[in-house]
C-alpha cells in the first residue's frame, strides 16, 4: 500500500515523474488543509483518494510560564514595548517583504515598535536592504534560526503570517496555541484555522497598507486582541492537536489496509 502527503497548496508538477506519481500506483493521498485537497482535485486527481488530516501542534509546549526576561534583554525590548512578529523561512512565498512594507506606517503610530523576523533563508539580504530603504532598519530584528519558539512567542504583543501562499500555515497554529493575536492572509489553508474577526484577524494578501491597518487595530485595542487570542487556543487543542493528527494518519492507514484498494 502507498500514501503520499501533501503539505503544499502549489499545482502538482506536470513532468511525466509527477504524474507517475501522483496518478499511478497510490491509494491514498494525506492533505493537510482542504485547500490543498482541492488542488489536487483541480489537478485530475481522484477524490476518493484524499483524505483531509490537518497538521497538529503540541499544545503542552506553550503553557510555560518561564521567565523570559533573559530573552527580552537579548533582543533589546523595552517593558510595555510593542513587539510585532513572524516565524518561517525567510523567502518570497512567506511574505515578510509586505510586513515590512506595513511596518512605516505601524510605526507612524507606535514609534517604539519592533518587527521580529524569526528564520533564516535566501531572502534576508533583500529584506535587510528594504528595511534600510525604508528607513526602519533599527525597528526591525532578524533572529536567524532559533529553537526557542514557545519562548519567543511569548514576546509577542501580535503574530503576522502575510503569506502570499500557505498549505496549512503551522507557525500560524504555534501562535494561535501560544495565546497570542494573530493576523495573516486569506490565502491557502489559513482560514481553516484563523476565522476572520473570531480567531484572529484576515487580510488580502500582498497588501501592506491594509496588514498596516490590521496591526494597528490590534495593539490600539487588547481587549479585542485577547479575545481572539482566547479563541484561537480553544480551536488549536479541539481541532490541530497533535493527537487528532496521529489519530487522523492512523485512520487513513487502516483504511487503506482493510479495504479493497481504489
Amino acid at each position: 500500500a502507498r500514501i503520499v502527503t501533501r503539505r503544499v497548496a502549489f499545482p502538482t508538477r506536470k513532468h511525466p515523474l509527477s504524474r507517475l506519481k501522483y496518478r499511478y500506483g497510490v491509494d491514498r493521498f494525506v492533505t493537510v488543509s482542504d485547500t490543498v485537497r482541492q488542488v489536487m482535485i483541480d489537478d485530475g486527481i481522484n477524490p476518493q483518494r484524499i483524505r483531509v488530516v490537518y497538521s497538529g501542534v503540541d499544545v503542552s509546549r506553550f503553557g510555560s510560564t518561564q521567565d523570559v526576561s533573559r530573552l527580552r534583554a537579548e533582543m533589546s525590548l523595552q517593558p510595555g514595548q510593542p513587539v510585532i512578529g513572524n516565524i518561517g523561512r525567510l523567502e518570497k512565498l512567506k511574505g515578510q517583504a509586505v510586513l515590512i512594507e506595513a511596518m512605516p506606517a505601524v510605526l507612524k503610530e507606535f514609534p517604539d515598535a519592533t518587527l521580529l523576523l524569526v528564520g533564516g533563508g535566501e531572502a534576508k539580504e533583500e529584506l535587510l536592504t528594504k528595511c534600510r530603504e525604508l528607513g526602519i532598519a533599527s525597528s526591525v530584528v532578524f533572529t536567524g534560526f532559533r529553537d526557542d519558539i514557545p519562548e519567543l512567542l511569548r514576546l509577542l504583543d501580535v503574530f503576522v503570517m502575510p503569506s502570499l501562499s500557505e498549505g496549512l500555515g503551522t507557525s500560524v497554529l504555534d501562535a494561535m496555541a501560544a495565546g497570542v493575536p494573530v493576523i495573516a492572509s486569506d490565502v491557502g489553508g489559513i482560514p481553516e484555522s484563523v476565522q476572520n474577526e473570531v480567531t484572529g484577524l484576515l487580510v488580502a494578501p500582498g497588501e501592506p497598507a491594509r496588514l498596516s491597518v490590521a496591526v494597528v487595530r490590534l495593539l490600539n485595542n487588547k481587549t479585542e486582541a485577547c479575545k481572539y487570542a482566547v479563541a484561537a487556543r480553544k480551536t488549536v487543542e479541539e481541532k490541530f492537536g497533535v493527537d487528532a493528527m496521529v489519530e487522523g494518519n492512523i485512520r487513513v492507514y487502516h483504511e487503506v489496509l482493510d479495504t479493497p484498494r481504489l
